[in-house]
């Protein structure tokens, strides 16, 4: 049995409250659920590319993404908090519905949007969607256009 106070790492802390989440034996003891969640979280974050199907993957044009991108990552930063506090029950119910989301934001919130969402329009090429905000000099005056500039 491990002694409660013990904690991981910070950085591993998210994961961690995944791996305590599970508490119901339901055919397979809670423990080893806890484990296959905790690694299937790590593992999930490589089939990314394939989730998300868009044919847009700028944030900056898809704002209905953006905002789901920032729900994760406040529930990534619940999940570390629920991480590196005890294992009280307050703590383990926060963390069972932030992994529930975490697990539904890659599974079934990103191939929605993906398909279902319509992004902003594109710019022609990079130098306009930089310059058009910065109010910056055309791109004969810069390095952008390719002439190179003299180092002084």
């Amino acid at each position: 049995q491990t002694p409660a106070h013990i904690v991981p790492e910070w950085y591993f802390w998210p994961f961690y409250a995944i791996l305590r989440a599970f508490t119901v034996d339901f055919i397979l003891p809670a423990k080893l659920w806890g484990v296959l969640a905790m690694f299937g979280s790590i593992l999930l974050l490589f089939f990314l590319p394939w989730l998300d199907s868009s044919p847009v993957r700028s944030s900056n044009y898809r704002p209905v993404y953006r905002t789901f991108f920032w729900v994760l990552v406040a529930d990534v930063l619940i999940l570390g908090y629920c991480g590196g506090s005890p294992a009280e029950p307050m703590y383990v119910i926060l963390s069972q519905i932030c992994a529930a989301y975490y697990f539904a934001h890659f599974l079934i919130v990103l191939p929605i949007v993906a398909r279902t969402e319509r992004p902003r329009p594109l710019p022609n090429s990079i130098t306009e969607a930089v310059l058009a905000g910065k109010g910056g000099t055309g791109p004969t005056n810069s390095a952008v256009s390719g002439s190179p500039l003299p180092a002084e």
